[in-house]
């Protein structure tokens, strides 16, 4: 089996005619596709991801970026997005779903992930990403036009905390039952593996780069289960790199360009 991996595909910035070309030229290469998020935006994703769908005729395992919320809410998008996989013959979204076999040896996980401020120093960042102007849950803006950190930390705590649940329990379900577990989700969940333009992104950038309890819990479980072997596909950052972060724990942070969306790897699935 073939599994085409990519992120940040950003389908929102590229022209109708480069959309088609793009998935007619991806769709003959594998047997199925993984996405670790950032495929459009919140009004259009449910319609991008039928787009995908009628283009592929294949699997599509996914899970949602950041920019998948803008200019709507974390809550009403993942809701709207679970419906659209449930009616589908093709689309999964890992988030909202279990361990999926690939394999008599290998699963698939997968959830979004979020940066969850752990990393780095968050008190003293000055970077504003967009998501906290552009998602409901995030916009932590008080009468005086300041951002209220506070608040905002309190929120990527949690959900970074509910993506770890998530991967604590279906990585440990899969790593008793299968010697390769594939997580795919869309925040690098180690320091090591938040790389931007050729090296790790420093402690400014870090808080909203990288999940420090999703790489926890990924560690815990592949420590007890050291007779199978974890790979994680992740994106957010746009920069390529790979990094060991234990025997059988590899991170592999997939390179992006807006306008320009790509196969990262096609992993052959035994």
């Amino acid at each position: 089996m073939r599994l085409a991996w990519m992120t940040d595909l950003h389908l929102n910035f590229v022209t109708p005619a480069d959309r088609r070309h793009f998935m007619e030229a991806a769709r003959d290469q594998a047997d199925a596709f993984a996405i670790s998020g950032d495929i459009a935006e919140s009004h259009d994703i449910v319609d991008t991801l039928a787009e995908i769908e009628a283009a592929w005729q294949k699997p599509v395992y996914f899970v949602l970026g950041n920019h998948d919320f803008y200019r709507g809410s974390i809550r009403t998008t993942r809701r709207a997005v679970t419906e659209e996989a449930a009616t589908s013959a093709f689309l999964t979204y890992l988030t909202a779903a279990g361990v999926v076999e690939l394999s008599s040896q290998t699963a698939l996980v997968g959830h979004d992930g979020w940066a969850d401020a752990r990393l780095g120093d968050y008190q003293a960042s000055d970077v504003i990403l967009n998501d906290y102007l552009l998602i409901e849950e995030l916009y932590k803006w008080d009468e005086g036009f300041e951002l209220d950190k506070p608040a905002l930390r309190q929120v990527l705590h949690e959900l970074g905390d509910a993506a770890a649940r998530h991967f604590e329990r279906v990585i440990e379900e899969a790593a008793a039952r299968y010697t390769s577990v594939i997580a795919v989700t869309h925040v690098p969940p180690f320091k090591q593996a938040a790389w931007y333009d050729g090296r790790q992104s420093d402690d400014n950038y870090l808080p909203h780069f990288a999940c420090k309890a999703v790489g926890d819990a990924m560690r815990r479980v592949m420590e007890a289960n050291p007779q199978s072997q974890l790979l994680v596909l992740c994106g957010h950052t746009h920069g390529r790199g790979e990094v060991q972060i234990a025997e059988n724990l590899r991170v592999v942070t997939g390179g992006a360009e807006y306008t320009r969306p790509e196969i990262q790897e096609i992993i052959s699935v035994e």
